[in-house]
């Protein structure tokens, strides 16, 4: 009676291996998932879910009976609208699936040379790009991403060079109306259009350019290069604020702070833009 207990109780190695099997691949589908998701707004959106759920588990052990009346109306309302909110990374992961790039490797940089050079080449560009009065869109993403908004450009994965971003701003070109997005240490996206800063209070003078540089830097933490193509002055939009009257070394002072030194102090931000969770 105890033998055949045991041998119940104790699995067999392929059952084992089975298991680890199952574990393993769940594992990864999960952390691919959420691969499409980090870097978007839908990564804070998912985390605040994260937090639902613990306070959900603690009202009900608690007992507390119109707190999980409360969080109860809540989950129906994000049943509801979470097919909505997650639309782009649902429509992303089912094109990778059928692409097959969903299982695809990843590579990744790790020298802070390589972010430095990115600083350097963008300061350089903006220096040209205002001597000629030349209007450019640079958008420098961070930890907020804004793959929404990438859909309307053209994809570009290429080096960060002085040199193309210059001709990709050069007037009469195909690519020249609309902004270049910088993400994770690659030109990903060009002639994208961005969301335009309803902001009242924003100076009159102000074209569609810098406008859209306002609107992008409000719904995100991305950095905004702008340069004006009527007086080649070159501003940089943070969190909805406008810095204007840059030149190429105070612009790459202000990028050098403020994408580098997350970096010493342990933060993951240049980790993306070395490359790393980039699809191959």
């Amino acid at each position: 009676m105890s033998l055949s207990f045991l041998s119940g109780v104790i699995a067999s190695p392929w059952d084992i291996i089975r298991s680890l099997i199952d574990i393993g691949i769940v594992a990864y589908v999960l952390y691919r998932v959420l691969g499409l998701i980090r870097g978007t707004r839908a990564e804070q959106l998912l985390k605040g879910l994260v937090l639902l759920l613990v306070f959900t588990v603690i009202a009900s052990y608690l007992k507390l009976d119109m707190v999980n009346w409360l969080v109860e109306k809540l989950w129906i309302l994000f049943a509801i609208t979470i097919p909505i909110v997650f639309q782009p990374e649902i429509r992303r992961f089912l094109e990778q699936l059928g692409r097959g790039s969903f299982f695809a490797s990843r590579r990744f940089l790790s020298k802070m040379e390589d972010y430095e050079n990115i600083i350097a080449e963008v300061s350089a560009a903006a220096k040209v790009l205002s001597r000629n009065r030349v209007g450019a869109l640079i958008v420098l993403t961070r930890q907020t991403g804004i793959g929404e908004y990438l859909e309307s450009g053209v994809k570009m994965d290429s080096l960060v060079s002085s040199a193309l971003l210059i001709n990709l701003f050069v007037p009469n070109t195909p690519l020249h109306d609309g902004a270049v997005v910088i993400n994770e240490g690659r030109i990903e996206r060009a002639a994208c259009f961005l969301p335009l800063s309803d902001n009242p209070n924003l100076d009159q003078q102000l074209g569609t350019r810098h406008r859209a540089g306002l609107g992008i830097s409000e719904v995100s933490d991305a950095l905004v290069l702008i340069v004006s193509e009527e007086t080649g002055i070159i501003s940089l939009a943070q969190e909805g604020r406008l810095q204007r009257g840059l030149d190429g070394d105070s612009l790459k002072e202000i990028l050098t702070r403020e994408l580098l030194s997350d970096e010493r102090s342990g933060d993951t931000l240049l980790r993306r833009w070395s490359g790393e969770n980039r699809e191959s």
